[in-house]
């Protein structure tokens, strides 16, 4: 395998703590979200995750209407990442990647929904180790 590239980012303090890229492009302080004891107003590592995995996703969705002949770019990808707690100090993602390809029957948009996740690398990491449901909308 040939590396393309490798993002550098620095972490420090957990949920509540600062990430910051060696480039200086993310610079963000997290905390944990509201509805895990956390605050409103900042971001936290599920938001982050969703937003990589659905960008990295319409790159692979688009790989997959070129090869259709099918224009994907106005395609949405909203991908829901689940924080779940599994026992009292266990806990596990889940995820669920909703798909709109305009002008595309639901059948059809679903296999190329399909085949985007078989090929996009964070689907990838993901696969056989946490819950994913890929839907087209």
């Amino acid at each position: 395998m040939k590396k393309l590239y490798t993002a550098v980012v620095t972490a420090k303090g957990g949920r509540d703590g600062h990430i910051k890229s060696s480039d200086g492009v993310l610079d963000l302080d997290l905390k944990a979200p509201k509805a895990m004891g956390g605050e409103d107003g900042f971001t936290n590592p599920e938001i982050l995750f969703a937003g990589a995995w659905g960008i990295c996703y319409l790159g692979a969705l688009g790989s997959i209407g070129k090869r259709d002949g099918v224009d994907v770019s106005e395609a949405t990808a909203e991908v829901h990442v689940s924080f779940n707690q599994e026992s009292e100090t266990s806990y596990q993602l889940s995820a669920e990647i909703h798909v709109h390809i305009p002008g595309v029957v639901i059948e059809k948009a679903q296999k190329m929904a399909d085949a985007a996740h078989k090929g996009c690398p964070y689907s990838k990491a993901t696969r056989g180790n946490i819950d994913v449901l890929v839907k087209a909308v």
